[in-house]
Order: structure tokens, then sequence, then C-alpha cells
């Protein structure tokens, strides 16, 4: 997609967005280079919402501005690692995106901030840099145990319910699975299910001793080691 269509289709769904969503931006611009992370090669940024508040007891559209910004240059940079990239789906989620970080300064909430940053953790544990291992929580909660953070699924296990055989059972895409789940040597072990058909991502066991409604305080307090195995169809 060439700037000029990029620019008239981002304008087009910014128009669909109703007024009253819209207090307090001040504008979105589309910059036409693109915006690599500072410390990790072949990550770049789609958008941003620059807020700016000012002091007061209120907060609201007269207190919080904002622009919305869409960086070209990085939907470029992804189309062409991806063949599938589908360029007007992508421009709505991202616009979509940072307007909801924008209404979350306005609300003065911050669950936005949090998927954000657990993003960035999740980066740390593929690199294999220190993460903090609760990250997942603060991702997308899909109920039964079932977390997302991008395009990474992460499923809770405690290794009190694991059997002697050490295999979990699991169901993706409405088909069943086990996984070979070694024993803990620590507090919490991240296994990568390999071997999955079709699967768009990473699907990840988070194995861990139980710790009930405590564990958020133990936050930064412990270090989960990280592995893979081939995740089976059930019955084999």
């Amino acid at each position: 997609m060439k700037f000029d269509e990029f620019e008239r289709h981002a304008s087009t769904e910014w128009a669909r967005i109703p007024d009253s969503f819209k207090g307090g931006v001040d504008a979105l611009v589309l910059e036409r280079d693109a915006r690599a992370h500072a410390t990790r090669p072949g990550v770049y940024t789609l958008g941003e919402c620059l807020t700016e508040s000012w002091p007061s007891g209120y907060a609201g559209p007269d207190t919080t501005r904002s622009a919305l910004v869409l960086y070209y240059g990085s939907f470029v940079r992804l189309a062409a690692e991806d063949p599938g990239f589908d360029w007007k789906a992508e421009i709505w989620e991202t616009l979509t995106h940072e307007l909801q970080h924008h209404l979350e300064s306005l609300a003065a909430e911050n669950d936005l901030e949090d998927v954000d940053a657990a993003v960035e953790e999740n980066f740390k544990r593929v690199d294999g840099e220190p993460f903090d291992p609760f990250f997942y929580l603060d991702g997308e909660n899909l109920g039964d145990g079932w977390y997302r953070v991008d395009e990474a699924w992460f499923l809770e296990v405690d290794e009190g319910d694991i059997g002697p055989d050490r295999d979990v059972p699991f169901a993706w895409e409405g088909k069943s699975y086990r996984i070979r789940v070694p024993p803990l040597s620590g507090q919490m072990l991240f296994l990568t299910a390999e071997s999955i058909p079709g699967l768009s991502g990473e699907l990840c066991l988070v194995v861990r001793r139980r710790q009930g409604l405590f564990r958020r305080l133990l936050r930064g307090a412990q270090r989960a080691a990280t592995a893979s195995a081939v995740a089976e169809p059930a019955g084999s």
C-alpha cells in the first residue's frame, strides 16, 4: 500500500469513529518513517498515543490532550515480512488501540499500559532475558486459566494437579492434545508447546507451584525456567 492510499484509508477509518470518543484528541498524525524498537531488531511500533495532561482535580478533554500517531514505515516493514498482512485491519486495530490509550488517560486507568508492558516482558522471555514471570496475568484473561498476550497464549497449570505420568491434557481449536511436563526445579516453568498444526503464534503452559491468591504479591521475587516440548494429539 502506497502512502497516499494509507493516508486515505486511515482518514476513512478515523471518520468511522463517533466524535463522542474523540474528545481531547487534537490530531491524527501519519508519519512516513518506521519507528523501530530501541533494543529489539525487527520489532516496530505501528502507532502511539502522545498525551499531555495539565494539573487539575478534573480529568477530562479540557486537561488531557492527545495526538494519535501511525507510522506508515512500520506498516511497510511488517507487511514485507508477512504475505498475509491485512493493511486495513491493522490500521483499524492500531487506531482503536491508541484511542483506547487516550480514553484510559481521561479515566485515569492503565489497563492498556499493563498489556503493553506484558508484551515487552514476553519479548524478554523469548529473547532469553530476565522477565517478570507473572506478566501474562496483565494480558487478556480468556477464562479457565487461559491468557493472551499479543500472539501468545498461556495456560496456567498447577504442579499439584499433574499426575505421575507428567502428561497434561489441553484443548486447542477444538482438538485435544497432551504434553509431557518435566518436574519443576524451581517455582515456575514456561513450557512452549511445539508441533500444533496451524498455530499462528505461540502456546505456552505456565507450570507453577500452587500459590493461590498470593501469587501477584510475589511478582519480581521469583525466576522462571523456560523449555519446550512436543504437543501430541490426545490418545496417541
